[in-house]
């Protein structure tokens, strides 16, 4: 079920927006994923790729750096470009 609300921007505008039900980030110290009812967190990025899926759609974007700010089942990341 997607039910985190997850919405990825680089400096050019939004890339994605839109609910989803898991989101995988490469951090900075490793890999993470975020599911329903994660904690607050605020974390900085790595290359790597964030995956997520959607209405049962997975989608990967190969990133090189940037954050991401998790509060109350919504995630927001900031990159600086991206690979689709």
């Amino acid at each position: 079920m997607d039910n985190i609300a997850l919405r990825i921007y680089t400096p050019e505008g939004s890339i994605f927006e839109g609910m989803v039900s898991t989101v995988t980030l490469p951090g900075s110290k490793g890999a993470f994923t975020i599911l329903k009812n994660h904690s607050p967190i605020i974390s900085s990025l790595s290359k790597g790729k964030i995956v997520f899926s959607s209405k049962g759609k997975v989608t990967e974007i190969e990133v090189i750096d940037g954050f991401v700010e998790v509060k109350n089942n919504s995630v927001t990341v900031c990159i600086e470009s991206f690979k689709k």
